[in-house]
């Protein structure tokens, strides 16, 4: 009988070549950080322009607009089916890149087809009001966003699942950290290139408005404001396409261990929302921790529905004008993230940090309110700072929290659960932020005390939040969350 000794080990063999494969580097990182960067234009198009033009220019219920655009989030729990079909299904030999392309070809043609359904339903809203070919096309552009967020699901899925394909341990967190950064440069540089390319008197001046005796306000003139958007959802969505080429054309085929690993890295698109919410909900502090990032989330992003309609209705801007809105904020959040994470949490600590920026952004909130009480741009500005350098400072240690409470045998799932809990209450924050102002509208004349209500509730939830955190003890986690938390997953394998 041979010795066992000698016979070759497959696992051994496939350490080694794992080995031998080259190293990504700093640029190819920011390379990768270009699809992430495409992502963060998109999201500009679609939660900054076509929302305002929806809410402020066709008039359309802040409620309808926000959820019919929140349907995009809804759908992300199908991004599971996505990560297992590029494990399984290689598109011309590689398990990522096609998957890819193919999804970023189809969002972004979907968002050009989304902004036709948007004018659709503006000419059936003008001419019939909210009568059922209206109420169709409404049903029309959430399928449309459904399809989007699909799409977007296809792409992006199989991206994440690419990071952890060309990395090793110790270098993943860094790959992810500048992916992640360049979310936000692609929020400012989007901002900046389509304010510029909507800055024209069509949608600047008052050209835009006609008015209809069968009203008392003033209406948009539909046919001038496709022909200055449409050629910006045609020429944005064509660069993030080419971002996404660019980002990642030849980097699988040179960096990728996929295929020599002997079982598939745990990722946290691997998982589905039945499992997330058993994993959060398993022990008394993942569950208390679920329920804070919950209100965290709702209370941070409640505003991605308003903003740019905010900026309309109550300061006059332009769509150019609210557009840049985004600017101080991404600015904001990329030096609180930076800064938080080399200067703030050494020496506050996670949770304090974390204290502090939801205090931070409560306040802010509040200078966002008595911007629009005294009409001061100037002030809305220096406040969507506040907020951006509040929210990068808050993220910042609720992440690094996030991974004391994330048990180290099972991160894949454990990051999963939360990254998934917190798209679900992005979509839920865009619904809730365009039914809150349909409320004050309802309950307030003053356009800006219908909108302060939104602000002010995200001031309410962030303090709400802080009294959740007090309750949060990573000593207790882990010291017996570890245990429920395994049970659960065995219970998920019998």
């Amino acid at each position: 009988m041979a010795n066992s000794d000698s016979l070759p080990n497959p696992e051994s063999n496939n350490s080694e070549k794992i080995k031998s494969l080259p190293r990504i580097k700093l640029l190819t990182m920011f390379r990768l950080g270009l699809f992430q960067m495409g992502l963060g234009i998109m999201s500009l198009l679609t939660l900054g322009v076509l929302n305002r033009v929806m809410i402020d220019e066709l008039k359309v219920l802040p409620l309808i607009a926000a959820g019919a655009i929140a349907m995009y989030q809804f759908v992300s729990p199908a991004r599971i089916w996505f990560g297992q079909m590029s494990d399984a299904k290689p598109i011309g030999g590689y398990h990522r890149s096609g998957y890819v392309w193919i999804g970023a070809a189809f969002f972004t043609v979907i968002s050009f087809v989304a902004l036709q359904v948007v004018w659709q339903l503006g000419f059936s809203l003008q001419a019939r009001g909210w009568s059922f070919q209206t109420y169709a096309w409404t049903a029309i552009l959430a399928l449309i966003f459904a399809l989007y967020g699909l799409a977007l699901s296809a792409s992006s899925t199989p991206f994440a699942a690419l990071l952890v394909d060309v990395t090793d341990e110790d270098n993943r967190s860094k790959l992810i950290g500048v992916v992640w950064s360049m979310l936000m440069v692609g929020i400012v540089i989007g901002a900046i290139v389509s304010s510029r390319l909507l800055e024209t008197p069509e949608v600047c001046g008052a050209a835009i408005l006609s008015y209809n005796p069968a009203q008392t306000e003033k209406i948009a003139d539909i046919g001038q404001l496709q022909a200055v958007i449409n050629p910006v959802f045609i020429i944005m969505p064509a660069i993030v396409f080419g971002l996404c080429i660019l980002a990642t054309f030849g980097v699988e085929k040179k960096y990728s261990r996929y295929s020599l690993r002997s079982q598939a890295v745990e990722r946290e698109d691997q998982i589905t929302l039945k499992k997330a919410l058993k994993v959060l909900t398993a022990n008394r502090q993942t569950g208390l921790f679920f329920g804070f990032l919950l209100i965290l989330s709702i209370s941070l992003f409640m505003q991605d529905s308003i903003l740019e309609p905010y900026g309309g209705e109550v300061f006059g801007m332009c769509i150019a004008e609210t557009t840049r809105l985004n600017v101080p904020f991404g600015i904001g959040t990329l030096i609180g993230i930076a800064s938080s994470g080399f200067l703030v949490v050494p020496r506050l600590g996670k949770k304090n940090t974390t204290k502090f920026g939801c205090i931070s952004a409560a306040i802010s909130n509040i200078f966002i309110i008595m911007a629009g009480l005294t009409a001061s741009k100037s002030l809305l500005m220096g406040s969507l700072l506040f907020f951006g350098l509040s929210s990068g400072m808050l993220t910042a240690g609720a992440t690094s929290l996030m991974l004391d409470l994330t048990a180290a045998e099972t991160a894949g799932t454990f990051i999963g659960a939360w990254g998934l809990a917190q798209s679900m209450a992005r979509g839920s924050a865009t619904v809730l932020g365009g039914g809150f102002l349909n409320l004050g509208k309802m309950l307030f004349e003053l356009p800006a005390m219908a909108y302060g209500l939104v602000f002010l509730l995200q001031a309410i939830g962030m303090i709400f939040a802080i009294l959740l955190l007090r309750r949060i003890s990573v000593k207790e986690f882990q010291s017996n969350a570890k245990v429920a938390i395994s049970s659960i997953l065995e219970g998920e394998l019998d």
